[in-house]
């Protein structure tokens, strides 16, 4: 008894040297991933919403991972898969905030399994390729990526005899079970019920606040409709809200002009392409009064913008030009009106010889950041600016029969998912059931249909998120894959 016991004070003398030499503070794990966040971070994928979708909920998930490591006693870890599309780098460039292409990026998953905040950050950025060499100027013991994935909170590897006499633990044995069970829907709802519970019993008194400032909002400025581009907090909806409430009350004049509107709370403020008023989060009531003043002048932009999109139909063979939110970038709308202009003028100069409306009833968008034209599951081209004329005609008149059939099959099956939605949040008495930008119909569809030939009590009264991660988001929403297993 004495030998095992004066093992166990050695082995604990030992674990406590070996993890004081490689501790990591939370702000030299953050320093060491600047070159990770600067690959990632969602303001450098503007153009592409689906992308910026998933880098966000990524980053959430991970800047949870790496709070939990921070904290005092904290033992509790299971693996979490990440995905993120990581900017490519630029060949020659030392400067890490300008290294990174704005066009080209991949996507990359990885599992997170490490106990400490530096086998985490050289987890990271070796799955994402990239440089740990800076960590080496940080005041750490930055061993080879492979010991410090190995090392875990316990450098020392016992004989297997030692965990069954003691009844400890052993780190090695409970990594690899976590790893071999896959997570599945009912074993992830089973550890993460409560939690959720918890957070949206606390969300529940925001939730109906910002319902009664947006019906009032709404009411007072006869808004269309309010919305939100980011998936922020109900506090920070709420805040928005009352910050718009207090500019209605100290400039009531100036918002006469918004009747029928809908406002949209987003990176930065202006018109956008769709016709939104759009109100940057970080700009002061001085910068929306400034846009509210300008609408008049916004409005009749718009209207050339809207013959400017007819003029494009006609001489297209009546093919209609749209705008759709949820798979364009965010455009302001002298940005979507210069992309207008340029493709109207190559247009004219080229004189296609498209018969009048003989492609009436089809959909196109323009995409500035596209080389080839496209045809979307959902019946629309996608057209590049600089598409070449020749080759745009050819393409549309070779895929037009799949366009018509394509359009027809997306009515079918926007009425399939309303369908299985409202069945769905019927079955499980959810509270709200809703999907992600980045969630196609198909994959929503497949989705709902696989839930309902379950039994899940669980989700009585929840809000459900149809994604591509699990994860508990901060007002209790649970968000599910919709490839769930």
């Amino acid at each position: 008894t004495f030998y095992y016991f004066t093992r166990l004070c050695l082995e604990k003398v030992l674990v406590q040297c070996i993890l004081q030499s490689r501790t990591l503070s939370g702000a030299d794990a953050i320093n060491a991933l600047r070159p990770f966040y600067f690959a990632v971070h969602p303001d450098f994928f503007g153009q592409h919403p689906k992308e910026r979708e998933v880098n966000e909920n990524s980053l959430k998930r991970l800047n949870g991972y790496l709070e939990n490591l921070q904290k005092p006693g904290f033992r509790s870890f299971k693996p979490t898969q990440l995905t993120f599309y990581v900017r490519e780098r630029e060949p020659n460039s030392s400067n890490v905030q300008e290294s990174f292409s704005t066009s080209g990026f991949r996507a990359v998953s990885f599992t997170l399994h490490t106990r400490d905040l530096l086998s985490t950050v050289l987890d990271i950025l070796n799955s994402c390729s990239l440089s740990t060499e800076h960590i080496q100027g940080l005041n750490v013991n930055s061993q080879p990526h492979k010991e410090a994935k190995s090392a875990l909170n316990r450098p020392i590897k016992w004989d297997k005899t030692y965990y069954s006499f003691t009844g400890f633990k052993d780190p090695e044995e409970e990594l690899e079970q976590a790893q071999r069970v896959e997570t599945t829907l009912i074993s992830w709802l089973d550890g993460n019920e409560a939690t959720a519970v918890k957070k949206l019993k606390k969300s529940l008194p925001l939730r109906k606040e910002l319902e009664r400032l947006k019906l009032e909002l709404s009411h007072q400025l006869q808004l269309s409709d309010i919305r939100w581009q980011r998936s922020w907090g109900i506090a920070h909806r709420c805040s928005q809200l009352h910050s718009l409430g207090r500019l209605v009350q100290q400039r009531p004049e100036v918002l006469k002009n918004v009747k029928g509107r809908t406002v949209v709370f987003t990176d930065r403020s202006g018109m956008s392409a769709a016709g939104h008023i759009m109100l940057g989060t970080m700009d002061v009531h001085h910068h929306w009064t400034k846009i509210f003043e300008r609408l008049p002048n916004y409005y009749k932009l718009q209207k050339r913008l809207l013959f400017l999109e007819d003029r494009i139909s006609q001489l297209l063979g009546g093919i209609q030009v749209i705008y759709i939110e949820e798979l364009q970038p965010l455009l302001t709308l002298e940005e979507y009106y210069e992309t207008l202009d340029n493709f109207y003028n190559k247009l004219c100069d080229s004189r296609l010889p498209f018969h009048p409306r003989s492609l009436r009833g089809l959909q196109m968008i323009l995409e500035s950041d596209r080389y080839a034209p496209s045809l979307h599951e959902f019946g629309h081209f996608t057209i590049p600016t600089v598409c070449d004329p020749a080759t745009l005609q050819w393409f549309i008149f070779a895929k037009a029969q799949e366009a018509r059939e394509n359009l027809k099959r997306k009515q079918e099956m926007m009425i399939t998912e309303k369908e299985l939605i409202d069945t769905s949040t019927e079955k499980f008495s959810l509270d709200r059931l809703y999907k992600e930008p980045s969630v196609s119909s198909a994959q929503m569809i497949d989705c709902c249909k696989r839930l309902l030939e379950e039994s899940l009590p669980y989700l009585q009264g929840m809000h459900l998120c149809v994604s591509h991660f699990y994860s508990v988001l901060q007002d209790g929403d649970l968000c599910i894959p919709w490839n769930w297993k």
